[in-house]
Order: structure tokens, then sequence, then C-alpha cells
């Protein structure tokens, strides 16, 4: 049975369906990015060195309809308080989160929303309060997409991801980032091997 999700979504235009790292996208719908490359359907096993994502997204920045944007360490605070206000109205259980520069990784405890709604709710409160404290226009995307989740099913998961999400920032050079919304995990679900 499923117990929480690790959801994941990305800021506007940073996980296109060519990038080549691959995607989840099974086709892509604008001529302009289909010239870029070919579809990366699913997930590269080898990853592509930096020097050739960094000429991809340079290549994507001409074509995009709106300027390719990454979140300042203030954008990142306000994002985080438009999370703090959408856990606290919905009653979330969030045990880890973290708000990189172009992507956000969310762990939330199963919930009466689906995972899809709760990615919605958590883009919509974010996307509002970066307009109103005018961190983004009204009529530039904040989020490109309806992100994708990741099935959790045991405590063991659950450890894993929270690590995972923990490890994101540091990974890039970034401090750890501590959210008030994010409570510690209790271990209230068995391991895979009890």
């Amino acid at each position: 049975m499923v117990a929480g999700f690790h959801l994941i979504w990305t800021a506007y235009g940073w996980w296109l369906p060519n990038d080549p790292r691959g995607s989840s996208s099974t086709e892509i719908r604008v001529e302009r990015i289909a010239e870029l490359g070919e579809l990366h359907t699913g997930r590269k096993p080898i990853q592509p060195p930096r020097v050739e994502l960094r000429r991809f997204y340079a290549q994507a920045r001409q074509v995009l309809k709106h300027p390719l944007l990454m979140f300042s360490d203030e954008a990142i605070k306000c994002i985080g308080a438009g999370f703090a206000r959408v856990v606290a109205e919905r009653k979330y259980t969030c045990y880890a989160c973290a708000v990189m520069p172009d992507h956000v990784h969310v762990l939330i405890r199963k919930h009466r929303d689906h995972a899809e709604t709760m990615i919605a709710n958590l883009q919509q409160g974010s996307r509002d309060l970066l307009i109103a404290d005018g961190w983004r226009l009204a009529t530039h995307p904040v989020w490109g997409g309806p992100g994708w989740k990741v099935f959790l099913y045991d405590r063991d998961d659950f450890v894993r991801i929270i690590d995972y999400i923990w490890q994101n920032p540091i990974k890039i050079g970034r401090p750890p980032q501590t959210w008030s919304f994010v409570k510690p995990y209790d271990g209230w679900l068995p391991g895979r091997y009890v």
C-alpha cells in the first residue's frame, strides 16, 4: 500500500522533453523546442557531461517563449513560505523538502488529496506568493508542468528519500535547508524486512 509520495517538479523551462539527461515526456509539442534535438524518454543511465547540458540550455534560452529563470535565495525562501501556507491549510504531513534553483523535491505522507492535487496546490500557493512578493511577473510561468510522483511504501523508502532530499542542496554546494513545515520522520511505518 502506498504510504507517501516523493513529489518532484521543475521551474519553467528547466527540464524539456529532449533534455540530454532524459525525461518522462513521450512527445515534443512545441516545434521550436523539437529543433533542439530528439526526444529522450526515460532517464539516461549514463548522464551527459555538464558542458553538454549547459550547451543545450543555452540553445533553449533562444527558443523558449519566456526567459529561463532560476530561483534566487530570496525567491527560494518565498517558495518555502508558500509551501508552509499550503501544508498548514491542507493539513499535509511533510517529511522533507528541498527547493533548488531550478526544481523542487517534497516528501509528503499519503493524504486525502491525490499526489497530483498536492503538487498543484503547492505550485499554486508558491506561484501566488512569488508574484505577490515581486519575484515573478504574473505573465511569466513559474513551474514547468505538473511534475511527477514516486510512490513510497515503507520505512526504508521514507528514510532513503528523506536523505536524498536533504542531500540535494549539499550536492551543489549550498547549505542544507530547514523548513518550519517539515516534520521529523517518526518511523511510523514498518521496515521492508520486518
